[in-house]
């Protein structure tokens, strides 16, 4: 029993949570930095909505991956599945089943929320296109993942969407500090994303999924991702010029010295150096979560 609740925990890809509750408390910061007082009944419970969406869309991601996931002898931490499913663990028909408690515990919650705030279309509009997104991502028939545009709709998600419904739910109407401060973020995480993608590349090719990777070539997504690295923290000095307050955006620049170097280390690989895509995958995840991190804790704390 011990070892299939470790494998289910595994299964449930608890650090990518993590993510979604930094960003969904991200949102609530801005809430708060324009002086917002926080309704704790509404944050846990969109905080539940966005988690139960999470959770739904690692299983179903898990249940439709496996074959291929099997067969990746270069699994990371951050790719190649979880590992959880697969001869002697658990069934993909466990992760069908959690897939779909998931989105029922999540349209629960998703009715209690309606019922206790006004209407608002742009929540309603959220909690669509969020749906879309991830259930989509990996069902067929649209199947994002395999498109070339599961990468963007999973970033504009995560960095875009979960802070937006965050905020929306504390402050009642969207605010230009939201699109300022996540569009460097969606940048960000789409680099993170292609990250994870590169050591599966032979596993994606053999079984035809056609992912961003893929459809722009090895070399191309290495060139890519260092320009996402430099748009984002580029986007992030334009927002400054656009109204986004300096004593918010200066520390989110500290980890900038990371980002050169991930795309050091990027350049090293691109020209034949041995890849460790461990401490790549680690070092874009801490990129990532520590520059969403900074802007939020200065907007916490303002």
């Amino acid at each position: 029993m011990a070892s299939k609740l470790s494998l289910f925990i595994r299964l449930s890809r608890p650090l990518f949570l993590l993510g979604a509750v930094l960003l969904y408390g991200f949102g609530v910061g801005i809430a708060r930095f324009l002086g917002t007082s926080i309704d704790w009944s509404l944050y846990l419970l969109g905080q539940g909505i966005v988690t139960t969406l999470q959770l739904s869309a690692h299983y179903l991601n898990e249940f439709y991956d496996a074959p291929s996931d099997v067969e990746n002898n270069n699994r990371t931490s951050f790719s190649g599945g979880s590992g959880a499913i697969g001869p002697g663990k658990l069934t993909r028909n466990t992760a069908l089943v959690a897939a779909a408690t998931s989105l029922t515990l999540m349209t629960s919650l998703s009715v209690l929320l309606l019922e206790q705030v006004n209407f608002s279309p742009l929540i309603v509009i959220i909690l669509i296109l969020s749906f879309l997104g991830a259930f989509f991502y990996s069902t067929p028939p649209i199947r994002l993942a395999s498109s070339g545009y599961g990468e963007l709709t999973t970033s504009i998600l995560v960095s875009n969407l979960v802070p937006a419904f965050a905020f929306i739910l504390q402050f009642g109407e969207f605010h230009r500090l939201i699109a300022m401060s996540t569009f460097p973020l969606t940048a960000l995480h789409l680099a993170m994303m292609l990250i994870f993608e590169l050591p599966d590349y032979a596993t994606d090719i053999k079984y035809g999924k056609q992912n961003l990777l893929l459809r722009l070539g090895w070399q191309q997504a290495m060139g890519f991702h260092n320009l996402l690295i430099l748009s984002g923290f580029l986007l992030l000095a334009m927002a400054i010029g656009f109204g986004l307050p300096l004593a918010i955006a200066l520390p989110a620049f500290l980890p900038l010295p990371l980002g050169l170097f991930q795309i050091w280390q990027m350049r090293r690989i691109a020209s034949g150096a041995k890849p460790n895509w461990t401490a790549m995958g680690l070092t874009a995840v801490v990129l990532f979560s520590s520059t969403a991190y900074l802007l939020a804790f200065a907007f916490w704390t303002r």
